[in-house]
């Protein structure tokens, strides 16, 4: 089963996502997809690390997010991913542009093959006015066009505000 989570920024996503895979009842793995380039990132990331459990796994992958998918993936585990819309940005910021293609494609082709539960958390970005500059129009255009073909293939798509989850396809959990 493949749940999307989507919600703007300190939505709630990400405690829903994490409450989602708590609830499972399966060992989880966390695809952790940030890096600390900076101090603000390092304690967001260090926010993050202190409210997990101690005992779920954790794997940090800012670019070959279908690698690690496959290697954590199993019948019995739940993997949650956080988040895509930074690994969006990981690889926008790559000298290789045509990475992202790559990546993207890999990921959409490894979703359908992955036994257990996968839950994707992303950010929405579209809901806005358009953004200024060249880099930033790409990137709400990849994210918007990557959020459409995971919801075409997620069981689930939730959306979340104040914290509040909406189902946008199937049931609210």
């Amino acid at each position: 089963m493949i749940d999307l989570v989507l919600g703007g920024a300190r939505s709630g996503k990400s405690r829903l996502a994490e409450r989602l895979a708590l609830t499972s009842g399966m060992a989880v793995t966390y695809i952790a997809t940030s890096q600390a380039l900076d101090a603000e990132m390092a304690q967001r990331i260090t926010v993050h690390r202190e409210r997990r459990p101690a005992h779920w796994d954790l794997i940090e992958e800012p670019l070959a997010l279908a690698d690690a998918l496959r290697a954590a993936a199993a019948s019995d585990r739940c993997v949650l991913v956080d988040c895509l819309t930074l690994w969006l940005t990981n690889l926008l910021l790559e000298r290789d542009q045509q990475r992202l293609g790559r990546e993207r494609q890999l990921l959409m082709e490894c979703l359908g093959t992955l036994p257990g539960r996968i839950i994707l958390v992303s950010n929405e970005t579209g809901m806005g006015v358009v953004p200024l500059g060249e880099l930033s129009r790409r990137y709400v255009d990849e994210a918007g066009c990557l959020h459409q073909a995971l919801a075409e293939c997620s069981e689930r798509v939730l959306f979340c505000v104040a914290g509040l989850p909406m189902a946008l396809k199937g049931e609210l959990p």
